[in-house]
């Protein structure tokens, strides 16, 4: 059996404030394999931007364990975490979150930086990221030079130059426009069928039914696993066996 990409088991992630308890995260167990789309809903406060920090090694659980590529990383120390995000894990982001100065290629290399990849090869990696992207032509243009669309592609460009394990992708289109938003999610259909494995938060029902697998929390708790119906005039691309019913909580039964 392939190594899942996410493992959780019984995360909980608990916070102090106010001298006060909240459990932001109650016991959540699933699994997520290689080359799943999968996008996570909930209201504010259900939990998801808590999950979302805890898949990307921004932050530790309280309890339970998380295995991101069949490695545990459920109790790494913050030195070792940041190294697990830069060599595992690509962010996109809703405000994009490119360095002002720095050129479209300059901004791509960046995760290059920490990596160990030898520097002869980061002008090469940055340019083939940036020609996936549709912007060869812009390689040389500071953000402020570029449409939010553009500066979005930059982005995907930037989390996609170390060959991440995973792409998460944080609101991705809730700072475009409906046609660019359409654009970008059509960028990570193309990148999902290429077999890239993909997490994407957002609040936007018609967002959430480009993936193949929708996670549901609220109050913390996951409280739906449903494959996505592609034959919904909301979904995309053709209808697979099976697809439509929802998968029990927990089983991490997810479209492969």
């Amino acid at each position: 059996m392939a190594v899942p990409v996410i493992e959780t088991r019984d995360l909980v992630k608990t916070y102090v404030l106010g001298g006060q308890e909240v459990q932001a995260l109650r016991g959540v167990s699933l699994v997520i394999g290689k080359g799943e789309y999968v996008a996570v809903m909930g209201p504010s406060g259900s939990g998801k931007s808590t999950f979302l920090n805890l898949i990307g090694c921004l932050d530790t659980p309280t309890a339970g364990l998380y295995r991101l590529d069949g490695t545990d990383v459920s109790a790494l120390p913050a030195e070792n975490l940041a190294q697990v995000r830069n060599r595992k894990i690509g962010f996109v982001f809703q405000g994009f979150n490119l360095l002002p100065r720095l050129n479209a290629l300059q901004n791509v290399e960046m995760p290059l930086l920490y990596s160990g990849t030898n520097r002869r090869d980061w002008r090469r990696l940055a340019e083939e990221r940036l020609a996936a992207v549709g912007l060869a032509e812009r390689s040389h243009h500071l953000p402020s030079q570029l449409s939010g669309g553009q500066q979005q592609r930059v982005a995907i460009a930037r989390a996609l130059v170390n060959t991440p394990a995973l792409i998460l992708a944080d609101e991705p289109t809730g700072a475009l426009d409906s046609r660019t938003g359409e654009e970008i999610m059509g960028i990570f259909e193309r990148l999902n069928a290429e077999g890239i494995t993909i997490v994407l938060v957002t609040h936007e029902h018609d967002i959430a039914r480009c993936a193949r697998r929708i996670l549901s929390f609220r109050d913390g708790v996951l409280v739906r696993d449903e494959n996505v119906d592609r034959r919904s005039p909301m979904g995309r691309g053709p209808t697979e066996p099976g697809i439509g019913a929802a998968s029990p909580v927990g089983t991490g039964l997810g479209a492969p």
